[in-house]
């Protein structure tokens, strides 16, 4: 394996950790009153503020285009208005399933039609070790559909939308910084109006630290420092690599949820596990 292919998986293991932890803490929002528009503002807005300067003083990535503007709308709001949104009726592990376990077969087949990017024999089985990995940790914690399933198709449409995005983003040929300001700043500019004239709002009814806790995590580790590992990792290894690697999230997001929020630890837990890091890792071969 080449250098730069090694890097681009310790840039995934480290964006896998990140957004684990965004799986467990958007569920903990969603049992606040933080609404997904609240954890959207929260996202886009403390980003905002910490990228304007190197955006005015460092690189003035265009913002007011087409692409940008449908990178935006997959990515950005789209993603995190659905996304947040869906844990107010669906639980963490939930999300660890559906936000990424499914997201290599999205980006897989995106990448197909968009890249013209056809599959190897390898990675073929990859995914079909992640597939059977996924429906284990599905087994795990996907038991309560009759009350969780408008969240579980939320969570089904930001994966899809993630995939999208990922794909347009080689496509178009942007690099790391262009795509973390560009979507981060131009998102803020279209959502923070729309938001503070027009969308419910829950912020005010939650104590301070946890609106500090959530904008540090969200606007900060996921949308700047997630990101950049993410595109990273896409400049190195590649969608459907990537997408593969990205497999993991539900196993180190379901641990999590077992250990912070007291969800129950099963064998199918552990089988999902070891199915979706030995997927991830014949990906690599």
């Amino acid at each position: 394996m080449s250098s730069s292919f090694r890097s681009g998986y310790l840039y995934a293991a480290a964006c896998v950790l990140i957004w684990s932890g965004f799986v467990l803490l958007s569920r903990v929002a969603g049992t606040s009153a933080l609404n997904g528009f609240d954890m959207t503002a929260l996202r886009f807005g403390t980003a905002a503020v910490l990228l304007l300067p190197l955006w005015l003083f460092w690189k003035r990535v265009p913002l007011f285009n087409l692409r940008m503007a449908v990178l935006v709308a997959t990515g950005g709001i789209g993603y995190s208005v659905v996304a947040y949104s869906s844990f107010h009726s669906a639980p963490a592990a939930h999300g660890a399933v559906l936000l990424s376990g499914i997201l290599p077969f999205f980006v897989a087949v995106l990448a197909w039609r968009l890249l013209d990017q056809p599959l190897s024999p390898n990675l073929k089985s990859a995914l079909l070790v992640i597939a059977f990995g996924v429906s284990a940790l599905a087994m795990h914690s996907l038991h309560d559909l009759a009350t969780s399933w408008p969240g579980d198709l939320m969570m089904i449409t930001a994966s899809l939308l993630w995939g999208l995005y990922t794909v347009l983003v080689k496509k178009w040929g942007y690099s790391p910084w262009e795509t973390t300001l560009g979507v981060a700043l131009l998102s803020a500019l279209i959502y923070l109006p729309i938001y503070a004239l027009l969308l419910p709002k829950g912020i005010t009814l939650v104590p301070l630290s946890a609106i500090i806790m959530q904008a540090f995590y969200q606007g900060f580790l996921v949308v700047i420092v997630a990101m950049m590992l993410y595109m990273q990792a896409l400049a190195r290894l590649g969608p459907t690599q990537l997408g593969a690697a990205m497999a993991t999230v539900p196993a180190v997001a379901g641990i999590g949820a077992t250990l912070a929020l007291g969800e129950p630890f099963t064998a199918w837990l552990l089988a999902g596990l070891i199915l979706t890091s030995m997927g991830a890792w014949m990906s690599t071969r």
